[in-house]
């Protein structure tokens, strides 16, 4: 009835198609206990079960080709699950980091039209030496290079240089299947939570709500280009890195116009086997340096900086692209996470433990377990500074920390760990000698200055009693006012109340049970001594049957009692 309700006529057609191949990889079980078999039926849609890929294959490659197979909005699902080792075992984490989604290119006439609704004229117009050919197809948008024509009617625009840019065009109607399957997948969430007890542990629904936010965030192309203009605008004093100019004119939801840069990506130069001389070790240094600063001083960073998004230019910088995907930070994150490095430091169990609870939502954790677990992992990086701290270590550590104690970390701390890892692997790939340590130790010593100078504390704790002062009246006022109408209520979980309330209440009824036996008792001795009435062996009849009553009643309830354990 419930699945009846979530699920819209409109999306049936896609509910049938995500079942099919959840059948299709061997997950039917998992169907059937959605109740998506016997709904798609009700609707008239016939299921054919059908094992296909079955049970043969490991679980974890199944389900990785199931979502490649459903398509873009649930390879990128995939790629965020694949950020999750605090959720995930290792095994599903490196099988969703191989997830590729081979998208056919659009026909270049497709695009032309959504090109003029967007420009306001044809294309040609604007741009000169337009490729039709793409560049590179992804799930989301194509990029197509081109130069742009030199605006005005001045002689000397006839001189001016064109400038080579690319454009990225977001695919015609991708919009709406994306949005169609984050509908089904809010839907389908409640649903597992509801009918799978063992996935509650994951959090399919905040997960969703992170996905959501995360990809309709990559949907807004307007939104891409105000990321790539602010981490242009931050990193100006690091000349080694080349963050692409946006034309802003041209630009919009379904459009960006970026500066075309040169070189070689660094995907191709390793899958090549290092050909080109690079100075591995100094673009390693360049690219870490940066996105370190991003992190731990911006505080709004890149947040897939893969080989694919960085380019080696000739001149010997490096080019960052694709800032569709940005992570932030927030002061008090920024601060918990300065907290947990000095937590780690100084050898802290305490506000390690206190550390993750804050960023857990508040499950039922076993906080003793927890303090071991955190006080092993302490002993294992016992008395390093922090310029010899291994950071991918003491990440990897706390994810598994965090994952046996079935903790869930933020979608933001999640992010950063995946940065900080990526980071080291691509560094080392660069450079076997690279240790992300030594870069990351002179920005967190700055980072927790800052944050531990006695100013910013002064101005830090002022504006926690300015925000308690202020809230302080408006909330006595509500106080009050629910008091006045009878609507101030004190909620209590006390562990283990329900089965408290069970145990008096049985203790109640054998009390009354007594209370009952021993009235009747009574009752039969005064009727033992009236003399008259039936008689069997002499025994007044009545008498007699109200002794055999109190006998069985008394039996029973010693028996109840007996085999409660005298509880």
């Amino acid at each position: 009835m419930l699945l009846d309700v979530l699920i819209a006529a409109e999306d049936l057609g896609r509910l049938h198609e995500m079942a099919r191949i959840l059948v299709k990889f061997g997950f039917t079980d998992l169907v059937q206990r959605m109740g998506l078999l016997g709904f798609l039926q009700r609707a008239g849609k016939l299921l054919r079960i059908d094992t296909g890929q079955g049970p043969a294959e490991p679980m974890e490659r199944r389900a990785r080709l199931a979502l490649e197979e459903l398509g873009p909005t649930f390879v990128k699902l995939g790629q965020l699950l694949a950020s999750r080792s605090d959720l995930l075992p290792s095994e599903w984490v490196d099988e969703f980091s191989q997830l590729q989604f081979q998208v056919k290119k659009v026909a270049w006439e497709e695009l032309r039209e959504q090109l003029i609704e967007d420009l306001g004229k044809p294309p040609e117009e604007v741009f000169s030496d337009l490729q039709t050919e793409p560049l590179a197809a992804g799930s989301i948008g194509q990029v197509h290079c081109a130069k742009l024509r030199p605006q005005g009617n001045q002689a000397g625009a006839q001189g001016q240089v064109a400038q080579e840019v690319v454009l990225k065009v977001r695919r015609p109607g991708i919009k709406a299947i994306v949005l169609a399957d984050l509908r089904l997948l809010e839907r389908l969430t409640d649903l597992l939570e509801q009918e799978v007890p063992e996935f509650r542990r994951y959090r399919p629904k905040a997960l969703i709500r992170q996905f959501g936010r995360s990809i309709r965030t990559e949907l807004d192309l307007a939104l891409e280009a105000r990321n790539t203009k602010l981490a242009r605008e931050n990193m100006r004093e690091f000349e080694q890195l080349v963050v692409p100019r946006v034309y802003d004119e041209y630009s919009g939801p379904r459009l960006v116009v970026l500066e075309r840069l040169h070189g070689t990506p660094a995907v191709e130069w390793l899958r090549q086997g290092r050909q080109q001389d690079f100075d591995g070790p100094r673009l390693a240094t360049i690219g870490a340096e940066s996105v370190l600063h991003m992190v731990f001083l911006d505080r709004f960073f890149h947040a897939d900086p893969h080989p694919g998004n960085l380019l080696f230019m000739p001149d010997g910088r490096v080019g960052l692209l694709d800032f569709g995907m940005m992570g932030r930070l927030s002061e008090s994150r920024r601060e918990e996470f300065a907290g947990l490095l000095s937590a780690v430091i100084g050898h802290d169990e305490d506000g390690m433990v206190d550390t993750l609870l804050e960023w857990t939502d508040g499950g039922a954790t076993d906080v003793e377990q927890l303090t071991q677990d955190c006080s092993d992992f302490l002993d294992r990086h016992a008395s390093q500074e922090l310029r010899h701290l291994e950071v991918s270590a003491v990440l990897s550590d706390i994810r598994q920390i965090v994952r046996e104690n079935h903790l869930v970390l933020p979608g933001d701390v999640a992010l950063l760990i995946k940065v900080f890892l990526t980071l080291e692997g691509l560094g080392r790939a660069l450079d076997p000698q690279f240790s992300l340590d030594k870069h990351i130790a002179p920005l967190a010593r700055k980072m927790m200055m800052q944050i531990r100078s006695p100013k910013k504390m002064a101005i830090r704790n002022w504006r926690q009693v300015q925000r308690l002062l202020s809230s302080l009246p408006r909330d006595t006022r509500k106080l009050i006012q629910r008091m006045r109408r009878g609507g101030f209520k004190i909620d209590l979980d006390l562990q283990r109340l329900e089965e408290f309330g069970r145990q008096l209440d049985r203790s109640a009824n054998r009390v009354t049970m007594g209370l009952i036996t021993s009235a009747l008792i009574v009752g039969t001795s005064i009727a033992m001594t009236i003399d008259g009435g039936p008689k069997l062996f002499g025994i007044p009849i009545l008498g007699l049957a109200g002794f055999v009553t109190s006998f069985l009643i008394g039996m029973m309830l010693l028996w109840s009692i007996l085999r409660s354990g005298n509880r």
